[in-house]
């Protein structure tokens, strides 16, 4: 670190630090603080060492002879800085999506994270939002427009906050970019024959607990998060329900507890080792069965089903036997009724049953 100091003509002292800094791809970076009795710091960072020097020499010159008007904050703040306040500050507060916007963000910072705010423009963004959709991921595949956009989102809300509570930028710019268009929701849920076929193969997994987790996703349509993370705390055995603390919506909930995922979560109560309804190992935290479920897919020899699919047919199955829309949207946890109309089809016959009776009893006929 270096140092320049120098004494105003009134005496007063200011002294500019130049700090070395190491940024991706074995670059360098220039930090710049200039300090002077009476004024707030002022910062700014640079690629070349010259260029810091001069920066701090006259903003000093101009401070003292009046002439200097402050810097934006977004030109003194790099987007790497603004992602590890975030992170440090933020992201503790989010820990449902706190991995997987780590990712995320690092791939910013990798990106683009020595550019200064200011410079983080919709035409750079858009840039960056081609690339995601190009690129392949170290998973060998192409991230699907959904993916792309919550790339986005993550950057958007950190813009949001260093707008409004840091005071870092002056906009955000994310909000002259165009998300990139998402396929309609889809329902894929179980035949009769994939769901007894998974079963079966759930109950001869190495996972303890996966037949028991995936039994009441489909009983429940409870989100798997919502279900992993169970405590006993939650559980109701004796009037039969179970409670939501912590759901995607901020609101509890409270799901029915019946039949065969009852009778298994009363067997498995007895043997509680932790906490949490389904341990890790070390019963610190909930247990992770992506390659439990992976390869209970394989051998049930069933294709294009997602976890997540559990829910859709927890709740298609729900729509056949003639639950309404606001039955199906209150058993998920839906405030509004958009994302259960997906659903409607499966309803007709029901209704067309209820419609029949009427007619039969006010007008008679056949």
């Amino acid at each position: 670190m270096s140092y320049i100091l120098s004494i105003g003509p009134n005496g007063e002292s200011a002294m500019a630090t130049i700090e070395k800094r190491d940024i991706h791809d074995h670059q360098t970076a220039y930090r710049v603080r200039v300090r002077l009795r009476g004024y707030p710091e002022q910062t700014a960072t640079f690629h070349r060492l010259t260029d810091a020097r001069k920066w701090a020499q006259k903003t000093e010159a101009d401070i003292r002879e009046g002439r200097y008007f402050k810097t934006p904050e977004a030109k003194k703040h790099t987007l790497a800085e603004t992602i590890d306040r975030y992170s440090e500050t933020i992201l503790p507060h989010k820990p449902k999506t706190k991995n997987a916007q780590t990712a995320q963000l690092q791939w910013w910072k990798d990106r683009i994270g020595d550019h200064l705010l200011f410079h983080v423009t919709p035409a750079l963004i858009t840039h960056c939002r081609e690339i995601l959709a190009s690129e392949e991921t170290e998973r060998k595949i192409i991230r699907s427009h959904a993916t792309v956009n919550r790339y986005l989102a993550v950057l958007s809300h950190l813009f949001t906050i260093a707008v409004k509570e840091w005071a870092w930028a002056d906009e955000n710019p994310f909000l002259k970019v165009t998300k990139m268009k998402e396929p309609r929701g889809r329902i894929r849920f179980l035949s009769d024959d994939e769901r007894q076929r998974l079963l079966e193969v759930c109950q001869k997994s190495e996972s303890e607990y996966l037949y028991l987790i995936v039994m009441l996703c489909l009983s429940t349509g409870a989100r798997k998060m919502e279900v992993l993370g169970l405590q006993w705390k939650d559980i109701d055995l004796k009037r039969e329900k179970i409670i939501l603390y912590d759901t995607k919506n901020k609101e509890v909930r409270s799901l029915p507890l019946k039949g065969r995922a009852l009778e298994l979560m009363e067997k498995h109560e007895k043997v509680r080792r932790s906490e949490y309804v389904f341990p890790s190992k070390d019963g610190a935290k909930p247990v992770d069965i992506r390659t439990p479920w992976e390869t209970a897919l394989i051998k049930a020899n069933i294709t294009d089903f997602r976890f997540h699919d559990l829910r859709h047919s927890a709740a298609s199955y729900l729509a056949m036997e003639g639950a309404t829309l606001s039955e199906i949207a209150a058993v998920l946890g839906h405030k509004t009724m958009q994302m259960v109309k997906r659903y409607t089809h499966l309803t007709e016959s029901h209704t067309a049953n209820v419609v029949d009776r009427m007619n039969r009893k006010m007008f008679g006929g056949k």
